[in-house]
């Protein structure tokens, strides 16, 4: 993930900062414990596609 697309992009639900799972390939979000997919190096952010992360799953850092 381009670390300038990653500064610019923001969760289009509450607006906030994204954090770059690489192991799974997905853009995190923290606030709203959603994890946007990144297909074929693009960024997917769209609500809908997002996965809720449960409660057990950690949220750390990149």
């Amino acid at each position: 993930m381009d670390k300038r697309l990653l500064e610019i992009l923001r969760c289009p639900v509450c607006k906030g900062e994204l954090h770059h799972n690489k192991a799974a390939d997905e853009l995190i979000c923290r606030m709203d414990r959603l994890a946007y997919p990144v297909r074929d190096s693009i960024p997917v952010m769209l609500e809908e596609e997002a996965r809720r992360l449960p409660p057990e799953e950690e949220v750390a850092a990149s």
